[in-house]
């Protein structure tokens, strides 16, 4: 954004541009000059908006507010990019789109529109239902009618029976996972034996590792309930495999003409999912086809453009059922919701509101959970009192230990995390040691510097090295190397966020192979020469953590403020943890994290909202 001192007292938006050319990178740059070679001319306008478009783009916009951006002169500045051959209103076709005060790139634009279509279709669509099954369903799954309360889980069950489109958003702990397993037996037993197509799919392959386990513990509870609890898909994969992603294309084989062929479609850690490829996922769905969303609504956004969850579920916005949902519950028991705290209808809900479901019971942490009330804290935004969490003794589960000089890490891996470590290096099998590595994790929020992801692990390295339980100067692939891929690799079946251990190959003497897990206490071994795209993990970033749980975490921020600490970034790693948090910062740190939410430009969530 230019600000006023940018600007200059005369209000020209291009003063001092040695200053505002620090804050762009050579793409930026490279972007702009290109746009305007396309124009036949250097249109200062166009260079500097299609500059800012591109460095929002890179931080996580889909698009560049102008009005924000350009407050004083953006009614000029919106003529003069129409004025260009490259710039149209929406309808047009060129480079880039000039939609009221938002500029998009072309195809952010489209998937937004797409995306926006789509969902209020899908969201306005009803499914004919057993309505007398459906409670039965409910009261055998879920327990006894709730009487003069809400069972969420009960709403968001009835919901996903009886629609096209649900959202199952909710914290760690809240049973996500395991509602969604009983919508789809509720969908299967609605069948009468039929067969539905189901497809599980997450944005990663740790996520969908994750949410595979998850159901196939869901599956052994709900046996005794239903019949149909064993006619739950086993098989989860990631979104780009589903869709028939197409190597070095940037393509699908699965879209509106060739749509996917399942009946209905689960995405669990929906936060992580690009606009992009929802866009592409919800295009490619059959006209009778229902799509479940699950996620946490609240953590971390794609690390690619957009905050697709949180536009969805109209973050800040004011929300109620329509009067017939919440009638319609009422008559089911799945709660009482006529009147006090229900959801009030305000008389212009849109489809959409019916479709969001934030399940808010904890079936995970304690009423004397500390990463319970941290968590809560942070997400509403209340330093104080999150600062009173961590530094009060009534909680054991969370700690707040002061972060080290840049010089004194070494003392805190050498007390705090060799310990943790050394479990999983003195496990001789690869199921167990991979078990235990992931009792523990370092979190950190940046990625280079002193309190960086790389420097912290050397440090680590290097304190295990000097302990011996690791010998990394002898050979790259030393024994206990924990890897993790940073890139999808359909020909090895390993993804973007998958985690490994390099181990002795118990079949072939003398030679190291890397052990995946399998979500059934199994694992897979891949040679060390097939590995794709990775790097060492004793350490990761918080975005990188999302989609994966920890017993315990230990997470590091640095000394100095950035822009990537959020509140955002803070209840990512805290809910990370699900025995015990310690958080490394300054007081003021902290503080200035968490008054600060990411805030991403787009258009998705006014076109959604829209009445």
């Amino acid at each position: 954004m230019v600000d006023q001192e940018k600007r200059g007292g005369s209000g020209n938006l291009f003063h001092d541009e040695e200053l505002q050319e620090k804050r762009f990178r050579d793409i930026d740059n490279h972007f702009a000059d290109f746009l305007c070679r396309v124009e036949g001319k250097r249109v200062e306008t166009l260079f500097m908006t299609a500059r800012e478009l591109s460095r929002g783009v890179g931080r996580g916009d889909v698009c560049l507010d102008l009005v924000k951006t350009f407050p004083e002169s953006f009614a000029m500045m919106a003529e003069n990019l129409l004025g260009t051959s490259v710039t149209s209103p929406p309808g047009g076709f060129t480079p880039l789109i000039l939609d009221k005060n938002r500029l998009y790139l072309y195809r952010y634009w489209l998937y937004e529109q797409k995306l926006a279509a789509c969902i209020r279709a899908l969201a306005a669509k009803r499914v004919d239902t057993d309505i007398e099954l459906l409670k039965d369903g409910l009261e055998r799954l879920f327990g006894e009618p709730a009487g003069e309360g809400i069972d969420w889980r009960k709403v968001a069950a009835a919901r996903g029976v009886t629609s096209h489109f649900t959202i199952v958003s909710g914290g760690p702990g809240t049973g996500k996972t395991t509602t969604v397993a009983g919508i789809l037996t509720l969908v299967l037993e609605q069948s009468g034996g039929d067969k539905i197509r189901i497809a599980l799919a997450a944005p990663t392959g740790k996520a969908a590792a994750r949410l595979k386990g998850s159901l196939l513990d869901a599956r052994k509870k709900l046996r005794h309930l239903s019949d149909m609890a064993d006619h739950l898909p086993e098989d989860v994969a990631t979104i780009h495999r589903i869709m028939g992603y197409i190597p070095d294309s940037g393509r699908f084989r699965h879209n509106s003409e060739e749509p996917l062929p399942f009946d209905i479609v689960v995405i669990d850690e929906a936060s992580m999912a690009s606009l992009s490829i929802l866009s592409e996922l919800v295009s490619a769905l059959k006209p009778e086809a229902r799509l479940i969303l699950i996620g946490d609504r609240d953590q971390l956004a794609s690390v690619e453009a957009g905050g697709v969850l949180g536009d969805i579920c109209g973050t800040g916005n004011r929300r109620s059922f329509s009067p017939q949902f919440r009638d319609f519950l009422t008559s089911i028991g799945a709660g009482n919701f006529s009147g006090g705290e229900r959801d009030l209808d305000d008389g212009a809900s849109p489809p959409l509101n019916d479709a969001i479901i934030i399940l808010k019971k904890n079936y995970r942490f304690g009423e004397n959970s500390g990463i319970a009330a941290l968590s809560s804290c942070i997400n509403s935004g209340n330093g104080e009192s999150a600062l009173g969490v961590l530094l009060s003794d009534k909680y054991g589960d969370v700690s707040f230990p002061g972060l080290p000089a840049a010089g004194d890490l070494r003392r805190l891996v050498e007390d705090r995390v060799i310990p943790r470590y050394a479990a999983y290096l003195n496990e001789s099998d690869p199921a167990a040691a991979l078990r235990l590595f992931d009792e523990f994790r370092v979190l950190c929020a940046i990625r280079h510097g002193n309190y960086g992801v790389l420097r912290i692990n050397r440090i680590i390295e290097d304190a295990l090295a000097d302990s011996g339980l690791i010998n990394p100067y002898k050979e790259r692939w030393y024994r206990g190397r924990p890897v993790m891929v940073t890139a999808n690799d359909y020909s090895t079946g390993l993804f973007n966020g998958d985690t490994g251990i390099a181990f002795d190959d118990p079949e072939n003497p003398g030679e190291t192979a890397l052990f995946f897990p399998l979500s059934d206490d199994r694992v897979r071994k891949v040679s060390p020469l097939r590995l794709p795209k990775h790097e060492t993990v004793y350490a990761m970033t918080v975005h990188k953590s999302q989609g994966s749980e920890f017993s315990r975490i230990l997470l590091i921020l640095p000394d100095e403020e950035s822009p990537v600490l959020t509140r955002e970034l803070l209840y990512t790693g805290v809910t990370r943890a699900v025995k015990e948090a310690e958080i490394c910062c300054s007081p003021d740190i902290f503080m200035t994290a968490l008054s600060r939410s990411v805030e991403r430009s787009s258009g998705l969530k006014e076109l959604l909202w829209q009445s």
